[in-house]
């Protein structure tokens, strides 16, 4: 394909960013001049991208037209004209959609096709979700806004980039084992920095300006001795509907240290102990967690006093992982003590991911020195399903030879589910990673 035929996409999506500019959206014209020079990189991934661009470009022009000519039929002004020339743009876009499904373009972009969808769907996914919390909430959540007014979508379309990055390079098992603890530490030192920086005065490193308590068992706690601030309790609920109990693998900026703390250690090793703890033990922690805010609410405690009690819970966690999970290799923090973790694994059932066994598993064993959430040994290979702490990380993926271990979807083959599931996966990863702050 002769590369004059780009001129006609990058017009467009330029045109689309001049509306931008005359609107004072710096970050959206910088966005689309990214995603115009992105075409010439000749990745397979970027076309799905641009004609969402495009769909959306004619939405916009069709809005805009109709505010156009509304404006100028109020003050009694002439219209035609303007209608003509924004049917000249509307035209544009629709001639720069239809050649992006041309035959022309099927050898253009004929780099790294074999993920192509899947990182377009992170891409995609990455950007709606930030952009949606962006117009849904009533103060600037992302930090750019903040600092940099009206540059939020250059922020929104920077992690976007970065989710469909990561994604390629979890697509392989291995990948996936190898990345998942790095861009997980990752989010939680980006959470802790902000937290740090807020209580240094940045006030507007913190999502509110007022400073809640980092401890994931105040995700249920807190909203019960408030009253209310369910954004927290929402935000792990539609998690466990999209990825299950992932939320303990993936996302938790407390998990991260427990799983740098596991990996000082010894190989994991499954244990009956641990497995009886994880039900029991997390049950009365989160009974005592629950049952605590609720008395201290009834006793009408200020919240500053409340507050030590939440602290102490939360040191009691840190000591465990600083003094178990570093010695045994496990996770014994988030198997059987975070009562969020077993919330996680129960109502995580609703949603219908699940690690499965095929029926030629040869019960060898691998899997165990990689499972940190004692949910494997022989008696679950023989019931051919992982343990309740399964939190769907993926480790035990890469260590099968066979490739008996595996991601569950109904309806879907085992590739593709795990597919799928990386691109939520990865796709919540990079939202939170833009709005979740104390």
């Amino acid at each position: 394909m002769k590369p004059y035929r780009l001129l006609l996409p990058i017009a467009a999506l330029l045109l689309l960013g001049a509306h931008g500019l005359r609107q004072g959206d710096f970050g959206l014209v910088a966005s689309l001049a990214v995603l115009a020079g992105l075409l010439c990189t000749r990745r397979a991934w970027v076309r799905p991208v641009v004609i969402v661009a495009l769909l959306w470009g004619g939405v916009v022009w069709a809005r805009a037209t109709v505010d156009f000519i509304a404006f100028r039929q109020a003050f009694e002004l002439p219209w035609l004209r303007l209608a003509w020339i924004m049917g000249g743009v509307i035209l544009l876009d629709g001639l720069a959609l239809v050649s992006m499904f041309g035959r022309a373009f099927d050898t253009w972009f004929d780099r790294d096709r074999e993920w192509a969808g899947p990182r377009a769907a992170m891409f995609l996914l990455t950007v709606f979700g930030l952009a949606m919390a962006r117009s849904k909430v009533s103060f600037p959540i992302l930090l750019a806004d903040r600092f940099l007014p009206g540059w939020g979508w250059l922020e929104i379309c920077l992690l976007g980039l970065y989710a469909q990055w990561i994604g390629s390079l979890m697509r392989a098992p291995k990948g996936h084992r190898k990345i998942r603890p790095r861009i997980w530490g990752l989010f939680s030192g980006v959470f802790f920095l902000q937290l740090a920086l807020g209580l240094l005065g940045m006030d507007r490193m913190l999502m509110t300006g007022n400073l809640h308590l980092p401890v994931p068992a105040m995700i249920l706690a807190g909203p019960v001795f408030r009253g209310g601030g369910y954004f927290m309790l929402v935000l792990f609920g539609v998690t466990l509907l999209l990825v299950g109990p992932a939320w303990c693998s993936h996302l938790c900026y407390i998990g991260a240290w427990d799983d740098a703390m596991s990996r000082l250690g010894a190989k994991p090793a499954p244990g009956r102990g641990l497995r009886t703890l994880s039900f029991m033990g997390r049950g009365a922690a989160l009974v005592i967690a629950v049952g605590a805010a609720w008395v201290l609410r009834t006793l009408g405690v200020p919240g500053s006093s409340a507050v030590l009690f939440g602290a102490a819970f939360g040191l009691i966690g840190v000591g465990i992982m600083l003094f178990f999970s570093r010695r045994k290799g496990m996770m014994v923090h988030c198997t059987s003590f975070c009562p969020m973790g077993l919330v996680g694994n129960i109502f995580g059932r609703i949603s219908p991911w699940r690690m499965g066994i095929g029926a030629d598993c040869t019960g060898c064993g691998a899997c165990f020195t990689r499972c940190r959430y004692n949910a494997l040994d022989k008696e679950r290979l023989a019931l051919r399903r992982p343990a309740l702490s399964c939190t769907l990380c993926g480790d035990c993926v890469s260590a099968c030879a066979h490739g008996q271990m595996r991601y569950v979807f109904p309806g879907l083959s085992p590739e593709i589910a795990r597919a799928v599931f990386i691109v939520l996966a990865v796709s919540l990863h990079a939202v939170f990673l833009g709005v979740a702050r104390i």
